[in-house]
């Protein structure tokens, strides 16, 4: 294996099959020891959240590929941390790509004047900059457009699968009692194709369950009945 990035949560080894390895931290993002999906900073470490973490991925990306959902996820090692991915080329140096159920986090506090703080919303979709120093600053899809960062065909089906995506993941929430606030996901293209990438898990979505935020670990014990 070689080396080929050292992320906030995830380490990245090139395999020699021309996949890619990554292996799952317990770092988690935050800020001042608080669990953030939404930050651009580790702000804590949880012993046991990479492998939680990886659990409850590949519990996901399983059940999208029953459903006809394309990822980059080949097979994943629990006990090792670790899974197998195919290979994606980024848009840009990277997007995050939110949907939104509730008004909660960054939108709030941008459009707090027009909404209260858990409103419904209809599985809005926006896209992000990855660009610590700016903080992540949100795009619209004329401005991809315009960078060449993002196609409007790419635009299109990013925005389409994410909100398929994230509807299929509230609903498998809400089988346990969850109900799913917002997500952050990741999107690349291999062969052309735009396909998720990256994880999903308690890290980088907000989970609530009985008016009470559910953190990381807990979700994995929740779905997996610990």
């Amino acid at each position: 294996m070689k080396l080929v990035k050292e992320g906030k949560t995830k380490t990245v080894f090139a395999l020699e099959n021309g996949n890619y390895l990554l292996k799952f931290k317990d770092d988690v993002t935050g800020t001042d020891g608080v669990f953030d999906p939404g930050a651009n900073t580790v702000g804590l470490s949880i012993e046991g959240m990479g492998q939680g973490g990886l659990r409850l991925t590949t519990y996901i990306f399983e059940m999208l590929k029953k459903n006809g959902i394309k990822t980059h996820y080949v097979q994943s090692d629990i006990e090792n941390k670790t899974m197998e991915v195919l290979p994606a080329v980024v848009f840009g140096e990277g997007l995050e790509v939110i949907c939104r159920f509730k008004a909660v986090g960054s939108f709030l506090r941008r459009y707090g004047k027009y909404v209260e703080e858990g409103q419904e919303l209809d599985a809005f979709v926006e896209v992000t900059l990855k660009d610590d120093d700016r903080e992540d600053p949100p795009i619209t899809k004329d401005a991809l457009a315009m960078l060449n960062i993002v196609n409007n065909d790419e635009y299109e089906s990013l925005k389409l699968q994410t909100q398929k995506i994230c509807k299929m993941v509230k609903e498998e929430l809400a089988k346990f009692g969850c109900e799913l606030y917002d997500i952050k996901l990741e999107f690349g293209s291999n062969n052309g194709e735009v396909v998720l990438i990256d994880e999903i898990s308690g890290g980088n979505m907000r989970v609530y369950k009985d008016g009470k935020i559910v953190e990381p670990l807990d979700l994995v014990k929740i779905v997996f009945g610990e």
